[in-house]
């Protein structure tokens, strides 16, 4: 026995020798083994690049949520422990996750049992629940965790992860997109952009994941010795856009109310700035919300940039400048309208019968197609189609959205010349329409449209692209550009002119009807009765200096008696441009310019130095910070203030919260920006009300909520009635709704 068991002994120590020495057992290395299980890696996720108005306000970004999933394995909870961190109790837990997850008790229940079943054996460590038990809230999470501890409900866990967030629903849907979670090739998880600035910036936003490496235990939990190896995320850049979240509220509220309303096939509606090519606003209906992508089945396109249409007699407003461009047009010359005719082809005015014989200005007014015939024929029919070309019509504008269409330019025969000169048979997209008239807004210099204003890397703290403004093109002088805003202006005033329901109480307008057919894809033929059209107008205001440029277009929409179609584009257009301008701090027409003073550099003086020689020039002094060396200032030296205005001066120390009232919400933005503080802003116009009172010390991390209304909010009354006489029959665009369809052969399409 001493023998045997001394062999056996001797075979032992030579085994454990020889491990120590190769560091292998089986064929495999101990070490690699050691290392697999106890050395752990923990991820930093990285956040979702953010996407933010012209003024830093979210749009779309990354929020902290949760995943819900029930541990089944026994393992997962120590011998001799009290707590359990494994579900025991399927029934019960069914019960609880079908009342809090919406789902179905029964099914819930079963696949519980066969989990929990499955763990008894060690063959199944935990059990998730899909899209419901995904994407659950903080305020949820604990709700859930109180309750569950209330009910002695065990084995549920939560996992922080990332989820995108929409805070404003439906504004610009189509523009900024959405995105959803997926599984890579490696089977991890990734947010993927969908659709809009989503799906064109994907490699922008998406950022790259970090990384803890640290020894632990056989439960998990680090080794006090244990050194960390973190591999930091790099965070998605942020993309700050050219649109005014204002304007958009603007755009959106008001298609809302028009849809409910008139319940139009389609609406869309452009706006941009025509001295810089900044898109201010985008909207259009169908739309979708981005957060449970409800509606997303009725609309993938994005009007404005994927979709092409017939222009209709907006068109005319180019085919107008070409004719000034080339010498051409004489307003008080005449011509008898009603028909004209080329080849086999005859077009007619809407009216059919035209007005008789009247001038080209008043044509112009009335929307004439054969006023358009004859000033071709001036122009010249192949001329014509190369300023067509210099407009930007029947090539892509360039924007930085994905599937941007190009439209088709009819110029293959001369009746096709013909017809694209009042906006029938050729094709362009709203984006190409204001392209195209910012040349005629902005002294004959074509601003390309664009949407990015710039994209800020946070890892590097620097700005990858800075969009500036890019003139495209000069199609026109600024001469002719003068002349088509006055011709413009009077299809607006003038007392037959088909603009007069776009007129705005408080600035002059210039701008032109449209009504294109549409075709018909059961018939191949275009449609015709009342309704049947694409209605849309391409304005600008103010006329004299335009500041905003603006496409409207409204598809099939439902007409009351006696209603014509420029009716809901009318709607859109007067409220949606009136208050933008407001916004915009425009200049209304019957108010006096003010007398401004222009303010000099406070960076670098004493806060009372500085306050006193703002006083001097009857200027208001507010401090932001206790009294010391100005560091900031808002507005910048050199920036023309009315008197009586507000200078903010940044200092350091403690802030205390200044009177906001009848402050406007760009000098709240301004003030937060400076001070750092947490101010949450709630409405549009100016503040009317503040949560703390004013003097009082904070620290950035105390909120501060102000309220703010508009004007019209602030002085609501109701207006006197007046009976309102119509006349008993449209004007230009809208005459063929009172008519029957037009002879085939008078077609030309």
């Amino acid at each position: 026995m001493y023998i045997i068991y001394g062999a056996l002994f001797l075979l032992l120590a030579l085994r454990m020798l020889s491990i120590q020495i190769t560091d292998e057992a089986r064929g495999e290395n101990l070490s690699t083994m050691t290392e697999e299980k106890y050395v752990r890696e923990s991820t930093i996720q990285a956040r979702r690049g953010s996407i933010v108005d012209r003024e830093g306000e979210p749009i779309a970004e990354d929020t902290l949520s949760y995943k819900l999933f029930a541990v089944v394995n026994k393992e997962a909870t120590p011998k001799n422990s009290e707590k359990k961190y494994h579900v025991t109790d399927p029934v019960a837990t069914a019960s609880f996750l079908a009342k809090h997850l919406e789902l179905d008790e029964k099914p819930l229940r079963k696949m519980l049992e066969e989990a929990v079943a499955e763990g008894e054996k060690g063959n199944r460590w935990q059990v998730e629940f899909g899209k419901e038990g995904r994407g659950i809230g903080h305020e949820k999470k604990k709700e859930m965790q109180e309750e569950a501890e209330q009910l002695n409900i065990t084995g549920l866990e939560f996992l922080e992860e990332k989820k995108r967030f929409y805070p404003n629903g439906i504004f610009a849907s189509h523009l900024i997109g959405y995105s959803s979670i997926e599984e890579d090739e490696d089977g991890k998880l990734r947010t993927v952009g969908k659709m809009g600035i989503e799906q064109a910036f994907d490699n922008v936003l998406v950022g790259k994941n970090g990384s803890i490496n640290y020894d632990s235990d056989s439960w998990g939990y680090i080794l006090p010795s244990s050194e960390k190896m973190v591999t930091p995320a790099e965070h998605g850049s942020q993309i700050r856009l050219t649109i005014d979240q204002t304007i958009q509220n603007f755009i959106e509220d008001a298609l809302t109310e028009v849809e409910e309303q008139y319940t139009p096939e389609k609406m869309s509606v452009v706006i941009v700035n025509p001295k810089t090519g900044e898109i201010v606003g985008m909207g259009q209906r169908p739309t979708f919300n981005p957060e449970t992508l409800e509606g997303l089945d009725e609309s993938w396109l994005n009007e404005a940039v994927e979709n092409t249409v017939e222009p209709g007699s907006t068109m005319k407003m180019f085919t107008l400048a070409a004719a000034i461009e080339e010498g051409k047009w004489r307003p008080n010359d005449t011509f008898m309208s009603g028909q004209y005719s080329l080849f086999d082809k005859t077009i007619r005015d809407a009216n059919r019968v035209g007005w008789g014989r009247i001038s080209y200005l008043e044509g112009f007014e009335r929307s004439s197609n054969v006023g358009m015939a004859y000033l071709l024929e001036s122009i010249g029919d192949k001329r014509f189609i190369e300023y067509v070309d210099e407009f930007g019509f029947g090539k892509k504008v360039g924007i930085e959205l994905p599937n941007e269409a190009e439209g088709v330019v009819m110029d293959t025969y001369p009746s096709e010349r013909l017809t694209t000169s009042y906006g029938q048979g050729t094709t362009v997209t709203p984006l190409q329409m204001v392209q195209a008239a910012t040349a005629i807004a902005n002294d004959g210099k074509m601003m390309q449209p664009y949407i990015i204003q710039e994209i800020y890397d946070p890892n590097e703290e620097k700005v990858l692209v800075q969009n500036e403004p890019n003139q495209v093109g000069t199609p026109i002088s600024k001469e002719t550009s003068e002349e088509v805003k006055n011709a413009l202006a009077s299809v607006v005033s003038a007392p037959h002119g088909t603009g007069r329901p776009f007129a705005l109480t408080s600035y002059e307008v210039g701008g032109k009807t449209g009504t294109a057919e549409i075709p018909d894809p059961e018939t191949g033929y275009y449609m015709s009765g009342p309704g049947n059209y694409l209605y849309s107008f391409l304005g600008m205001a103010p006329i004299d200096d335009p500041q905003l440029v603006m496409y409207v277009s409204v598809q099939r929409p439902t007409l009351s008696a006696g209603e014509v179609g420029s009716t809901p584009v009318a709607k859109l257009f007067t409220t949606i441009m009136e208050k933008s301008l407001k916004h915009l701090t425009v200049v209304p027409k019957e108010v006096e310019e003010v007398e401004t003073i222009a303010i000099d550099s406070y960076v670098g003086t004493s806060s009372s130095t500085a306050s006193e020689q703002l006083r001097e020039k009857q200027l208001q002094a507010i401090v932001i910070g206790e009294e010391g060396e100005v560091t900031e200032q808002y507005p910048a030296k050199k920036s023309e203030l009315a008197f009586g205005s507000s200078v903010l001066l940044k200092t350091s120390g403690d802030v205390r919260i200044p009177d906001f009232t009848s402050w406007s919400k760009k000098m709240v933005l301004a003030y937060r920006s400076l001070s750092g503080l947490d101010i949450r802003i709630e409405g549009d116009g100016y503040v009317t009300e503040q949560s703390l009172s004013e003097g009082m010390s904070v620290s950035p991390s105390e909120p501060i909520v102000v309220r703010l209304q508009t004007p019209e909010q602030m002085f609501q009354f109701d207006p006197p009635v007046e009976e309102v006489v119509e006349e008993s029959a449209g004007t230009g665009d809208d005459q063929e709704l009172l008519e029957e369809p037009l002879p085939e052969e008078n077609v030309t399409n």
